[in-house]
């Protein structure tokens, strides 16, 4: 006789399987069926994860929302601040491929928690090349290190939520865990927005921003350390979890570049993931042309942000329920390019910040809607290579495309002669054509999607015929006596 485990207990640390005894010949097929179950354990380390991924993002955009007030503490120029944010997205390409094998080969706990680390190291790094040393007030070089090192921790959290949520989470889950993942990076990028104008309202006061951040980093990185204990549970959550790592890493490699679904997501996914990295890199900059103030354009990146996590906690549950991962994309493809054409033309007038503020909304309520379950479409489209693979070079085709895009969009600006209105100090920069051009690039990949991408959810197929096949998820078993 053997009986399934409740489906109410979430917090068992064995692994429990249904016994074959039963009257009569063995029944071969009941041996194979097998107990997922789920552990409460399961949201600690989701919110580890997501204190790791929002203190990471702080510490990228720090020094965007505050460009000028940067510029003149640490006696450089514009070009070199945006350095400062470019900087994570030319260390993590060259990482990126070593950062997705570490994942599937020594598991999440081992990379977060360096991950973790590194942050830590990079935050107060920066703080040190702040400090007074005589005639050496301010490093700036000191202050990049740091911006380094923070950008190596980068790629090792942000490759992680569709492994997380794979591990840890049922199928009924996966998307909503994903998207909690996720948006922990943009929540990062709000508090940005937010509390760098605040704090740093003076160049003087740029050392008090960067101690601020790198104090949560360091109870963050202490916390990952000893509260992680291990990369999954010890029964998988779904069908598809045991097989996670099913295929080697080149292996996974060679099948997703012949994938033509996958690399159609590849490129275009990775345009708009650049779209949205020049629109938070470069916001401040782009208003200020026409006299809109750094606290308004702090206004407009937390709007853009807060709205994004609305409509990717909305669309996650969604998907989560439905499964229609291909339409949602696409819909919310559409309508984020509709807005992006709006912003490069509202944001080139004077005086209107209601419309601006209403068009950042929008834009971040149907954009960042996107990532989390583009993110698990790349899984679908491409199982059973492992999540860490597929997911991670789209993040590399994003960094590429951004590297690239922010480079393009700043040589296509034009310095003006004069502009009373400007609050940008002393470099007034027109960005007429790069909003043109930024929204016609938009235009161009999100069509390309919409017509050349169509695809199976071969993740979902295979964990419903395993299903069906002998194994029993936990909140579905009947109870089996002999």
């Amino acid at each position: 006789m053997g009986t399934l485990m409740d489906p109410d207990d979430e917090a068992g640390s064995e692994v429990p399987t249904v016994s074959a005894s039963v009257s009569g010949p063995p029944n071969p097929e009941l041996k194979k069926l097998q107990v997922f179950k789920v552990y409460k354990r399961r949201w600690f380390v989701l919110l580890v994860f997501c204190l790791i991924n929002c203190s990471n993002a702080t510490i990228w955009l720090t020094f965007a929302p505050v460009a000028n007030q940067s510029a003149k503490h640490l006696e450089v120029g514009l070009e070199e601040i945006n350095w400062l944010s470019l900087v994570y997205m030319v260390v993590a390409i060259p990482l990126s491929f070593g950062t997705t094998w570490m994942l599937d080969t020594f598991g999440l706990r081992i990379t977060l928690i360096l991950g973790s680390w590194l942050n830590m190291f990079g935050a107060v790094v920066r703080f040190c090349g702040v400090l007074p040393y005589g005639k050496f007030a301010v490093l700036y070089p000191v202050v990049m290190l740091g911006q380094t090192l923070g950008a190596l921790a980068q790629p090792l959290i942000i490759f992680a939520p569709t492994k997380l949520a794979a591990l840890w989470f049922p199928d009924h889950q996966r998307a909503t865990a994903n998207m909690i993942a996720s948006m922990s990076n943009p929540l990062g990028i709000l508090l940005a927005n937010l509390i760098s104008p605040m704090v740093a309202k003076t160049s003087g006061q740029i050392p008090a921003l960067l101690i601020a951040y790198a104090v949560p980093a360091c109870i963050i990185c202490c916390l990952a350390t000893v509260g992680i204990r291990s990369s999954c549970p010890p029964t998988p959550p779904s069908a598809s979890a045991e097989f996670s790592n099913s295929e080697p890493f080149v292996q996974g490699l060679k099948l997703l570049l012949k994938n033509k679904n996958y690399l159609v997501l590849l490129v275009c996914f990775g345009a708009g993931i650049a779209v949205f990295t020049c629109f938070s890199t470069l916001l401040e900059q782009i208003l200020c042309v026409n006299g809109y103030t750094n606290d308004f354009a702090g206004l407009c990146g937390g709007l853009f942000i807060a709205f994004g996590i609305v409509g990717a906690g909305a669309l996650g549950l969604y998907v989560d329920k439905t499964k229609k991962f291909n339409e949602s994309v696409k819909i919310n493809m559409c309508f984020s390019t509709l807005a992006c054409i709006a912003f490069a033309v509202v944001s080139q007038l004077r005086d209107q910040n209601v419309a601006v503020a209403a068009v950042c909304s929008l834009f971040g309520f149907f954009g960042f809607a996107i990532y989390p379950v583009a993110m698990e479409l790349s899984v679908e489209c491409s199982y059973p290579v492992g999540e860490a693979t597929s997911a991670g070079l789209i993040f590399i085709s994003g960094q590429v495309q951004s590297v690239l895009c922010v480079i393009v969009l700043q040589a296509l600006t034009k310095r003006l002669a004069d502009s009373p209105t400007s609050t940008c100090g002393s470099a007034v920069l027109s960005w007429k054509v790069p909003m043109l051009v930024m929204a016609g690039l938009s235009t161009l990949f999100t069509c390309c999607f919409v017509v050349f991408f169509h695809t199976r959810y071969r993740r979902l197929e295979t964990g419903t015929n395993k299903e069906s096949n002998g194994s029993i998820p936990t909140e579905h078993a009947p109870s089996v006596q002999g």
